[in-house]
């Protein structure tokens, strides 16, 4: 068995690992979307009073984030179709290509 064949021949590891990085920024700007709906709290612990530094730091804008989220999904789509095409083209030259 040939070990890291894929690895060495394509890109499919480095698409995969932009795949990962991308889902871990979705989840965070849908933290940060989900705490701003809740006026910066978390959805189990009691809410922070106005005034007090939990209340007022770090204001979230819905509008900045929500666009952050679309330009995600855009390298999440671009990304996974191009890895799609990376599985493809090595099928098909472990097929001989005339598949």
């Amino acid at each position: 068995m040939l070990f890291g064949l894929i690895d060495r021949t394509t890109r499919a590891a480095s698409l995969k690992s932009s795949l990962d990085q991308s889902v871990e920024r979705s989840r965070g700007i849908a933290d940060r979307v989900s705490k701003a709906t809740l006026q910066n709290g978390d959805g189990f612990a009691l809410e922070a009073k106005a005034g007090t530094a939990q209340a007022t730091a770090n204001p979230v804008n819905v509008e900045d984030e929500m666009v952050a989220l679309a330009d995600e999904q855009l390298r999440v789509l671009a990304t996974s179709r191009l890895l799609e095409k990376t599985y493809t083209s090595l099928r098909s030259a472990i097929k001989g290509g005339n598949s």
